[in-house]
């Protein structure tokens, strides 16, 4: 077998995992978001820059506040998910340079000094890093559901400042009754691989 990882593990974060639009009633603890982020810390990005931010949104409060920025189809997903976390990228990640990338503080001022560079990197950046995100949670379990339909301003007045992009909403639970679409197709290998 081509691959190290055993089957079930790659079911469980692959093949069987679907973006969840229901979720059971059981809570999401600290404690396994806490797993899943100090597994998912050390996936890679450039220079080690790490610029994802979460947001938890756990009270009846906050999530009512959300919901409103919520496209109309995904209000139902997330105004009853146990937890939604907003992912976003922080814009002024280069501050941390100096200690994520020691080898190399001086990154921080030659590759970052300006802002619309620091934006386009942490956009990039950030959306690695909410993959990896989404791949954690399967891996603690759980189920996720990503979703891009949210008036972005909105969401970033309610809950970040001018330094922070949103860039998805997650829905994060165990998967309820009828969680999920039929598996829609996927690219073969010879229609996405060229060898040169």
């Amino acid at each position: 077998m081509s691959l190290v990882l055993d089957r079930t593990a790659q079911d469980l974060l692959f093949r069987e995992a679907h973006t969840a639009n229901t979720f059971t009633d059981e809570p999401v603890t600290e404690e396994q978001v806490q797993a899943v982020y100090d597994l998912v810390k050390y996936g890679p990005t450039a220079f080690n820059q790490s610029p994802l931010r979460v947001v938890l949104v756990r009270s009846a409060e906050a999530r009512e506040r959300l919901v409103r920025h919520m496209a109309e189809g995904n209000r139902p997903k997330t105004s009853t998910a146990p937890l939604v976390a907003i992912l976003a990228a922080d814009n002024e990640f280069h501050q941390e340079l100096p200690a994520l990338f020691p080898h190399y503080p001086q990154a921080k001022d030659a590759f970052f000094a300006e802002r619309p560079v620091r934006e386009q990197s942490a956009a990039l950046n950030a959306a690695l890093q909410a993959a990896y995100f989404i791949i954690g949670v399967r891996a603690a379990g759980l189920a996720a559901g990503p979703m891009t339909g949210f008036d972005s301003a909105g969401v970033k007045k309610e809950f970040l400042d001018d330094d922070h992009t949103p860039l998805m909403v997650v829905n994060i639970g165990r998967p309820g009754e009828h969680a999920w679409f039929p598996r829609s197709p996927r690219l073969p290998f010879d229609d996405v691989v060229t060898t040169v």
